[in-house]
């Protein structure tokens, strides 16, 4: 659920934005200040990020808990993703 809710305001915000090294930073106050309802897409893509890592980090806890650790493909696959989406939220966190 909170990796359907990044991608739809993560898309609504990509609509509005400027990848531009000169309007990245005005196109982040127009979609706070002009685009309807932008500040609040922009504060849900931000929390959410913070809920779908709070979701992960459960996950791994709770295949830690359960001995999940030791199916060692499963387990390395996991901790591959678990450094995708990190490198993903690091790009995005860069952002303006």
């Amino acid at each position: 659920m909170t990796l359907m809710i990044q991608l739809v305001t993560g898309v609504f915000l990509a609509a509005h934005f400027t990848a531009s090294t000169a309007m990245a930073f005005d196109s982040v106050i127009h979609i706070l200040r002009d685009v309807n309802f932008g500040w609040l897409m922009q504060n849900i893509h931000a929390n959410g990020a913070s809920m779908f890592f709070l979701c992960i980090y459960i996950h791994i806890g709770r295949g830690i808990y359960y001995g999940s650790y030791l199916y060692k493909k499963t387990w390395n696959i996991g901790i591959m993703l678990l450094f995708l989406t990190m490198a993903t939220a690091f790009m995005g966190y860069v952002l303006p």
